[in-house]
């Protein structure tokens, strides 16, 4: 078992500060009560609702769940932790829509396998978070259910596609929840919204149950306010009790890759960034530069292709298998959102991705990727790459097709997910960590990477980086 750091319950006062981990520690004294932490995610609920980040949320339901919870007792390692869930992991108790309008009533009968792991381990399903729709894009300004606001400028995004996870959490609603990441859409999130988001290696997570992009790329990816708690979500999803090595600074190696990774920077993510790299190195981790080679050509023939072949094929066996009674016809007609609406039906007509294209994408180009990734992490003998989790902070609710970078106009969706495109596309592990940034200044997220199946260390390593923020 990978053991997290305790902290002290300083934040006690303030039931919005608390992570699962001090939540559970303040179940156990006495400290608070379920039925009273309900309460409190109640108001809150109520208090942020302009910000639109929950779709389905019944407070007399979580009332009832978490007195249910309470009943149980403290054995369970999430026991009474009410979680939030993207709307596009099946769950019995709320309707999971995906954010589109054909799905707004389907009520799966079955929970998505990580919700049923969280739920046999005691957690709570306490509401179902909004996101960009069908979650294909970054912004979470969905025309269907209305845009996602960010709580630290309610006139900003909160990134996508998991926005709603990632604002209700940095809102103080909930302490940590579920989101989803196909190309970026755990880590955007959390970057822009001040909080932690974890993709993990494809496939170490039970993806079934999920309304689908790519089975090659899909994750579940959860959300917190600590690592420690991804960490503790990890292991309950994971069903991984394997221990992990504890990592001091020193013993640790970073790699930075210039190219792309640190190109046309918002000046605040450069200044954020480049803050914490020369804090680890002088707490003592060995930062090494690192060239990547021709990957990126590689990952550009493979980023694109994969999805869309792959979404017209999993979205409508999804239907068949999870809603029967919706066609794919249908959820196209009633695509709302411009942007989502493009892509797919870009895919109905002769500009369609070719069987060969994907095979490509597959055959040639991922093994390719994954040999120059290997190869860099055994030259320099890496523990993970560092780097900006997204090129710029947050901008404007409408900004959907093109954002100002540096004075100039760059694509909305290629900008967002230029860093995080990567270990989706290797199936690696991807961890955002907040940079510390001044007060009322915008969110800054710095991603650390790791190897395919090197989960535990790349968590071990995030809990040191984060002692470093901490000041431990």
């Amino acid at each position: 078992m990978l053991a997290c750091p305790s902290e002290g319950s300083s934040t006690m006062q303030d039931p919005g500060k608390l992570d699962a981990t001090a939540l559970l520690d303040a179940y156990r004294t006495g400290a608070l009560t379920p039925a009273a932490y309900a309460e409190y995610v109640i108001d809150a609920a109520t208090r942020e609702r302009h910000l639109n980040a929950l779709q389905h949320f019944e407070p007399e339901r979580l009332r009832l769940d978490m007195e249910s919870a309470a009943r149980q007792g403290y054995a369970g390692a999430l026991a009474a932790v009410p979680l939030v869930v993207k709307d596009n992991i099946n769950t019995t108790g709320y309707p999971t829509s995906a954010g589109t309008r054909a799905l707004l009533a389907h009520r799966p009968a079955t929970d998505a396998a990580a919700v049923a792991a969280l739920s046999a381990a005691g957690a709570v399903v306490g509401a179902k978070a909004g996101m960009h729709e069908l979650a294909f894009g970054v912004t979470s300004n969905n025309a269907v259910t209305g845009a996602i606001r960010n709580p630290h400028d309610p006139g900003r995004i909160p990134g996508g596609s998991s926005g709603g996870t990632a604002a209700a959490i940095a809102a103080g609603l909930f302490p940590a929840g579920l989101g989803t990441d196909t190309g970026g859409s755990a880590r955007i999130p959390a970057a822009l919204c001040g909080i932690v988001g974890y993709r993990p290696t494809t496939g170490r997570y039970d993806g079934s149950g999920v309304v689908p992009i790519s089975h090659t790329r899909d994750t579940v990816g959860p959300f917190a306010r600590s690592v420690r708690d991804i960490c503790l979500l990890d292991r309950v999803l994971s069903g991984d009790g394997a221990t992990a090595p504890a990592l001091d600074l020193p013993a640790i190696r970073l790699g930075v890759a210039r190219t792309r990774f640190f190109d046309d920077l918002d000046p605040a993510v450069a200044n954020a960034v480049q803050g914490r790299i020369d804090a680890l190195a002088r707490a003592g981790v060995r930062i090494v530069e690192v060239d990547l080679g021709e990957i990126w050509t590689h990952d550009d023939a493979f980023s694109f292709p994969v999805v869309f072949h792959e979404v017209m094929r999993d979205l409508p066996a999804y239907l068949a298998q999870h809603a029967p009674g919706v066609t794919f016809d249908a959820l196209i007609a009633g695509v709302g959102s411009p942007d989502v609406a493009g892509a797919l039906r870009s895919q109905l007509g002769p500009d369609a991705t070719s069987d060969e294209v994907y095979r490509a994408a597959i055959e040639v180009h991922r093994p390719a990727m994954r040999r120059l990734y290997a190869r860099a992490f055994e030259t320099h003998r890496l523990d993970a790459l560092v780097f900006p989790t997204t090129p710029i902070t947050a901008r404007r609710i409408g900004e959907d097709e093109t954002v100002l970078v540096n004075g100039g106009a760059q694509p909305t969706f290629p900008t967002y997910i230029r860093n995080t495109d990567l270990a989706s596309n290797l199936g690696a592990p991807g961890i955002s960590l907040p940079c510390p940034v001044g007060a009322g200044e915008l969110p800054v997220g710095i991603e650390f990477d790791g190897l395919p199946g090197q989960d535990l260390r790349l968590l071990a390593l995030a809990i040191a980086v984060e002692r470093v923020t901490r000041g431990d």
